[in-house]
């Protein structure tokens, strides 16, 4: 016997708030800036901070910045927003009358896809690859969490969050000691050789081949490594399950004081943590080589903060953007929100595009194994070369949001998930 359930179709474009599309957006320049950095694969790397050790002045401020403000800050964030995104799009399916486990089952089933969508990815360009480690999350999460009740949610939350909080004490610990360690002690020796960040092979072998095989490795590694052991990404869907639910970034201007103060918090936190890494790394402390792997779990704890501080900055950013649009004609959101905010939204609109679009503009040109220019950029010069790919991709949305265009990625996704739209047989 067979039943026809309804499933509601993707959000359409009235639909959207603009607080999500504008995170994405502006986030995704600074995921080209974080993921460039290891193209740069001539160079020595130093061990606290996985950025080159030699460089101009130029350099300097470049590694600086991107240690304070970006590295580890944008996947908590975009992991973030792909919790809240998957609590939306089960509002909008059970609201439409699919059935509570229908609608289970889409996002699991658009989980799954992730994890393909990332393991291509992966096989031809970047090893670096988030989408599977998203996907791997979200199928736990929503197995285990997503019907929990919201007392439940926060008390995981703490219960998760701990032993990242825990970690970053004994490595503080660990660190101090060996820091008193002699260079050439045999286990200060063992811990710089464990730490040291080599060139990556993946984007260093000349064989394009042989890359596969080493970014296969990295990512499947990195996909359960990024997705489930550091518990940032759980985390994070937890706290977007919680204010999914209250649709805190749909109606932002019901939550200021909270945005307020997560902003406020989570920035500081985020900002002031990765300092003792960026100090070092230009020279202004000294840390040991055998010691400097301890900055790796302050940026993990540090970068969820500020993770969440970035989420609680887009939400007022998009407050602001939604109060404008009162009185105005809906439909362009380059007449209704400026041509800069449209431009933002239009590629946060298409974010899987524009991510994987990312890796086609770097890979080819960077890795040995394609053009090779990544050997002679140094941080300053990749710097600006990552705010030209984003604007190539920011170009490539507006132009697909001017003609009425999803993007692709959006497109094969969608219809992988929904089928023929409508209806669906069990």
């Amino acid at each position: 016997m067979s039943t026809t359930v309804l499933i509601r179709g993707p959000v359409q474009a009235a639909e959207r708030s603009p607080a999500p599309d504008l995170a994405r957006g502006f986030m995704l320049l600074l995921i080209a800036i974080a993921n460039t950095t290891y193209y740069l694969w001539g160079s020595e790397m130093n061990p606290g901070t996985s950025h080159p050790r030699d460089g101009s002045s130029v350099d300097k401020v470049a590694d600086f910045l991107t240690i304070t403000l970006v590295d580890m800050r944008t996947y908590p964030m975009f992991a973030f927003l792909f919790g809240y995104g998957m609590m939306q799009l089960y509002h909008r399916q059970v609201a439409s009358g699919t059935p509570d486990a229908t609608a289970r089952g889409l996002l699991q089933k658009r989980n799954g896809l992730l994890i393909a969508f990332g393991f291509v990815h992966a096989a031809l360009l970047w090893m670096g690859d988030v989408l599977g480690a998203y996907g791997l999350a979200g199928l736990l999460m929503v197995a285990f969490f997503f019907r929990v009740r919201d007392r439940t949610l926060i008390v995981w939350t703490w219960v998760l969050g701990a032993p990242a909080a825990l970690l970053v004490v004994l490595s503080a610990v660990a660190a101090g000691f060996i820091a008193q360690l002699p260079a050439d002690d045999p286990t200060a020796r063992q811990m710089t050789a464990d730490f040291l960040p080599s060139d990556s092979e993946s984007v260093s072998t000349t064989s394009y081949l042989a890359s596969i095989g080493w970014r296969l490795a990295y990512w499947t590694f990195g996909t359960v490594g990024q997705g489930v052991l550091t518990l940032v990404v759980p985390v994070m869907l937890l706290l977007a399950f919680w204010a999914g639910r209250r649709r805190i970034l749909k109606n932002p201007g019901d939550h200021l004081p909270l945005l307020r103060r997560v902003a406020v918090v989570g920035l500081t936190i985020g900002w002031l943590g990765p300092l003792p890494a960026a100090l070092d790394h230009i020279g202004a402390i000294g840390v040991p080589d055998h010691a400097a792997w301890v900055f790796m779990p302050v940026q993990i704890l540090t970068g969820f903060f500020g993770g969440l501080g970035y989420v609680a900055l887009f939400g007022l950013i998009g407050h602001r953007v939604a109060q404008r649009r009162t009185g105005t004609p809906s439909g362009n959101l380059f007449l209704t929100d400026g041509p800069f905010a449209g431009a933002v939204q239009a590629v946060g609109k298409r974010s899987l595009t524009s991510y994987l679009l990312q890796s086609v503009l770097c890979a080819p040109v960077l890795a040995a194994w394609g053009l090779g220019l990544g050997q002679h950029l140094t941080s300053w010069t990749m710097l600006v070369y990552a705010v030209l790919v984003w604007g190539l991709t920011v170009l490539f949305a507006v132009w697909q949001e001017r003609t009425g265009r999803r993007g692709p990625a959006e497109v094969a996704l969608r219809r992988l998930m929904y089928g023929r739209p409508g209806v669906t047989t069990t």
